[in-house]
């Protein structure tokens, strides 16, 4: 397993080991000794799977209590990956880092608590497997206008198809983060 670290403080780029032949592949998409040997130290408690089609633009999601760790593992297609430091202490405060993950290469990306996070597709449709480090809830869930003019994420399609709610998100700086 190679890793390789981010502009981004804690987000990790995680290639696993791929064992390929002329009959497919295998991929181990976690082992926990060998994240922890890799410093991702989070226990994991929940995954998700979602889907979503050419253009989709999901995010930028966090959780505001108890924020989640993740790992990203992209199943099928591409999509283009987006965090942003929410932690309001972190010297990269408000910086975002954008990775392209492909089913042909067969990366994660690691973001520890504190990160926003979305992405778009730029396949015909991608299926997106999340593992995160504390349950889901609802009563906690917020997030960041996906095209926030102070953060300025360079997307690679600026008429993404968005939910009316991620539409209405408002910028990271009219939300109070503890």
């Amino acid at each position: 397993m190679k890793t390789t670290k981010s502009s981004l403080e804690g987000i990790v780029i995680i290639e696993p080991d791929v064992y390929e032949d002329d009959r497919g592949f295998f991929i181990e998409t976690y082992h926990e000794q060998r994240y922890k040997d890799a410093g991702i130290k989070d226990t994991f408690v929940q995954d998700n799977h979602s889907r979503s089609y050419k253009n989709v633009l999901r995010g930028m999601h966090f959780q505001i209590k108890n924020p989640q760790a993740q790992i990203v593992t992209l199943m099928h297609g591409i999509i283009y990956d987006v965090v942003v430091d929410i932690r309001k202490n972190s010297p990269t405060f408000a910086d975002w880092f954008g990775v392209e993950l492909s089913v042909n290469g067969k990366r994660q990306i690691y973001m520890p608590p504190g990160f926003a996070h979305g992405f778009i597709v730029l396949s015909d449709w991608a299926d997106i497997h999340y593992k995160v480090s504390t349950f889901y809830n609802p009563n906690n869930e917020s997030g960041i206008l996906w095209n926030d003019p102070d953060i300025c994420i360079k997307w690679p399609n600026e008429s993404p198809i968005v939910s009316v709610k991620d539409e209405n998100l408002k910028c990271l700086k009219d939300i109070v983060i503890s």
